[in-house]
């Protein structure tokens, strides 16, 4: 039977909502302003202008994101809320994956997470983001030995799809100007694994591996939970970003698709790079 592979997918269908935040109430009487008769219109301009920046608020960035996400999926992916046009069928015959096409997707996969991870300990803004237990690379190296002793593969070099993703993150990152856009990428990548690559492991263990669950789909923890402790990190972040920062992170979005798209390429059968 044909496996169709998963596009990138994000975590969940609902984004993470964080407790909206309440000034504590003083109990000291507070003074009464009055205004004469005179002020300037400039003047109450200036005071409702002050008013209405103190109150502009953003809904939580992963809500953007998730909204941006869904019309980038077709019916099949998310058949909710899925928009964008599925893709014509191949016209060349279907080609099997292999034990050697996973091997790539895996080592390409392992370049990606390195680069993140790099990015990740050098930004001390991204502090928060170290060792929160969704990281993959140590498992990946596991994986990545055993599939060359288990069915007598070569290491291969990694391929055009890691590279280009791996060299675009690090090329993307010079300042702390650029984390909004760096978040898109982490967010996608890692929580695409974590949902609907979760999926693609369970056809590729039961198609190549003979049941065998690799480390890369396995955490320490419960999932659900560490998703929820990593989006709230997200959303603590974004607090401090400003609409154009925002923005910069939301119009990432297909930027981050094309590049675990690519890699998911592998498991079509046959490198397509």
């Amino acid at each position: 039977m044909r496996i169709i592979c998963i596009a990138l997918l994000l975590a969940s269908t609902e984004a993470f909502v964080p407790a909206p935040l309440h000034r504590p109430q003083s109990t000291r009487q507070q003074p009464t302003v009055f205004m004469s008769a005179e002020t300037t219109a400039a003047e109450e301009s200036a005071v409702s202008t002050e008013q209405s920046m103190d109150e502009v608020s953003f809904p939580p960035i992963l809500e953007e994101l998730r909204d941006v996400a869904m019309k980038l999926h077709t019916k099949e992916q998310a058949p909710r809320e899925g928009q964008a046009k599925a893709p014509a069928k191949p016209a060349e015959p279907y080609v099997p994956t292999t034990q050697a096409d996973y091997l790539q997707f895996l080592v390409d996969s392992h370049a990606v997470y390195v680069a993140l991870e790099e990015i990740v300990n050098s930004k001390d803004k991204l502090a928060p983001f170290r060792n929160t237990g969704i990281e993959r690379t140590k498992e990946l190296e596991k994986d990545i030995a055993w599939m060359c002793e288990e069915f007598d593969l070569e290491r291969p070099a990694v391929g055009g799809a890691g590279d280009r993703y791996a060299e675009t993150l690090r090329d993307m990152v010079k300042g702390d100007a650029d984390i909004p856009e760096f978040m898109c990428h982490y967010y996608n990548f890692y929580f695409a694994h974590l949902a609907g690559g979760r999926m693609i492991g369970k056809q590729m263990s039961k198609l190549l591996l003979d049941g065998k669950t690799l480390e890369f789909y396995k955490w320490g923890e419960d999932v659900n939970e560490l998703k929820a402790k990593v989006k709230n990190q997200i959303e603590e972040a974004a607090k401090e970003w400003t609409r154009e920062e925002r923005d910069k992170c939301i119009n990432a979005t297909p930027a981050t698709f094309m590049g675990g798209g690519a890699i998911n390429g592998y498991l079509y059968g046959g490198s397509p790079h």
